[in-house]
């Protein structure tokens, strides 16, 4: 049967198969095309493990206005094998699109949805004689479902391919025209996946999280990275090395996670801010530096893109596990900060203010973000940089006559904070020792010294948590709901939609996602807290991590709603949960 499907707002498409059947480079291709064309664009994509072959995705939301998430349901499947049928046909909404390889496997019939053969490898191989242009023969086929305009992809075909000459260009060419025309003469009625788009706009970039992060290092005026290779991380180091130089900056893939740490902590100790990037296990060898920053007070930046785990776990596949390892992870009590971006453009934004907070508490920062928002690409806004406000340490000022007798490095000052000298400066001489100390930084180890060391240390954590000038939070909903969500990180997207499924339901939630995830933001948080009937915090972990810390603080209870297969939540998840609670009342 054919189904009838009313006019679209967005468009979910989903495209399988196996790694270098050309998956990632066909949904990279759409993407960039369709934001250059006007729309907006949201996308979800997972690579194999394995160095060579396995199975992955790429899922892109589509549409006219604010995409909040990658979508639940999809609207059009194209699978390059019968693999990516299996896994993923389930997924297809009703009255939805398959687009199949003939050539290499024939479904079941199902009257439920359209499934029409496009032979993208007999297309390549045969008509063409380009085995290589099968990816491009599918941007030809996807573009010309939902109505991207040619000329989009061709110039942007164009520019990927002239290095390599006419004859490449000329090819693809034919490929992308060969996709379009078989769908123009055997899909005829299309009219159910059509989407309009907005005009073109100059002001349009198009990034991922990863990337848009690394430009918030370099806009906070960082110049210095140290890091060892780690999926999904590895895309803020080779982003920042290649910049880095451009710039006269330094940067160092060090022989283990632990040297990378060590040379942040001391280019910083130097005077540098300098960054290092990593995922969870990286993460679990630097907690003994992380002590060190703390004790000897030192800003340091280490990005967490957080993967499943535990150990290697899963190294390309989603889950907000780190949270605990984060804020607890190491010997005694760690004086850290850990802030958690909730978008792709939000990425570019914390991280300047990440750095800002490192630097005017002096205390190192742990920058979490997840494999599904380092991966994710969006069309955003340019960042206005004229809106980009630095906050630099304190530093001694060299009055000529001071000697390293009277150096107080680590002064017990109302704030905590204390300021800092430079290698070399005339009268800051002093040793960063991550013994306890005096406030001359001689080692101490006497009760007296430790308690005022110790809650000196502390003040500096409790101004922060209380800071105005600390990030507003996500908000979103009626703030006179009972029904509160609460989340961190890339979950606030799907938390954002959820809000609005509400609505139309005649569901009234408030939701509220800090960037500042600890020490806990109490002056965004506190009414928040106290004025919701129910307490619903979504986040991508088994043991709800986040959850815990909020009942610890506030002692209420808080109803924990988690996901941990690898995959961010679907927001029919997290809707069903709003529902029974809203029934609960009725």
């Amino acid at each position: 049967m054919t189904t009838e499907i009313a006019a679209k707002q967005d468009l979910v498409i989903r495209i399988a198969g196996e790694s270098g059947e050309g998956v990632i480079s066909t949904g990279d291709f759409v993407t960039q095309a369709a934001a250059r064309a006007g729309f907006e664009v949201i996308t979800f994509k997972t690579y194999p493990a394995e160095i060579k072959g396995g199975h992955c995705l790429y899922q892109l939301r589509l549409g006219d206005k604010k995409l909040y998430s990658e979508g639940d349901e999809l609207d059009i499947l194209i699978a390059f094998n019968q693999e990516a049928y299996d896994r993923h046909y389930e997924e297809l909404k009703q009255g939805g699109l398959l687009i199949y390889d003939g050539g290499a496997f024939e479904p079941s019939h199902d009257p439920e949805h359209l499934h029409y053969n496009v032979p993208l490898s007999e297309i390549a191989r045969t008509k063409l004689k380009f085995e290589l242009g099968k990816n491009v023969v599918a941007v030809g086929v996807v573009s010309a479902l939902f109505g991207l305009p040619r000329e989009f992809i061709v110039k942007l075909l164009t520019e990927k391919f002239t290095r390599k000459g006419e004859d490449v260009v000329k090819k693809n060419m034919q490929a992308l025209d060969a996709g379009i025309e078989y769908v123009e003469q055997h899909i005829t009625d299309r009219s159910q996946f059509q989407l309009h788009h907005s005009a073109t706009n100059p002001d349009i970039i198009i990034v991922s999280g990863n990337q848009s992060l690394s430009m918030g290092v370099i806009a906070a005026g960082c110049r210095h990275i140290f890091g060892y290779p780690i999926t999904p991380a590895t895309d803020v180091l080779e982003f920042l090395i290649a910049e880095f130089p451009k710039l006269g900056g330094a940067s160092v893939q060090a022989e283990d996670e632990i040297a990378s740490i060590g040379m942040v902590m001391g280019a910083s100790y130097a005077g540098h801010k300098a960054i290092t990037s990593t995922s969870g296990p990286g993460l679990s060898l630097m907690v003994e530096w992380l002590g060190y920053g703390s004790m000897a007070e030192i800003p340091a930046m280490i990005v967490d893109v957080q993967r499943a785990g535990p150990s290697t776990g899963m190294p390309t596949k989603h889950e907000q596990g780190d949270l605990n390892l984060a804020v607890f992870g190491g010997a005694g009590e760690i004086q850290r900060l850990v802030m958690a971006p909730v978008s792709v453009e939000d990425c570019f934004w914390q991280m300047i203010n990440a750095f800002n907070f490192s630097e005017k508490y002096q205390m190192p920062c742990i920058f979490l973000s997840d494999t599904t928002l380092a991966n994710r690409t969006e069309s955003i806004k340019k960042p206005d940089l004229s809106k980009v406000k630095l906050i630099e340490r304190q530093t001694l000022e060299s009055n000529g006559h001071q000697s390293s007798e009277n150096f107080k490095r680590y002064e017990l000052t109302e704030s905590g904070i204390s300021p800092m000298s430079l290698p070399g400066q005339r009268g800051g001489q002093y040793v960063s020792t991550g013994l306890e100390h005096s406030e001359y930084g001689r080692p101490r180890y006497d009760t007296k010294s430790h308690t005022s060391m110790t809650e000196k240390r502390f003040r500096k954590l409790a101004l922060l948590a209380i800071d105005p000038d600390l990030p507003e939070a996500a908000r979103m909903g009626d703030p006179e709901a009972e029904i509160g969500l609460i989340t961190w990180g890339s979950t606030w997207g799907i938390v954002e939609e959820v809000v609005m499924l509400a609505a139309e339901k005649g569901i009234k939630v408030d939701a509220i996602a800090p960037k500042l995830v600890w020490p806990l933001p109490t002056n965004q948080l506190d009414q928040f807290m106290k004025s919701k009937r129910v307490i619903i915090c979504p986040e991508v972990n088994y043991t709800g991590q986040f959850a815990e810390l909020l009942k610890a603080h506030y002692l209420r209870p808080i109803v924990k709603v988690n996901t941990y297969s690898g995959a961010p939540f679907k927001g029919s998840q997290i809707l069903a949960v709003v529902e029974r609670e809203a029934q609960a009342n009725a």
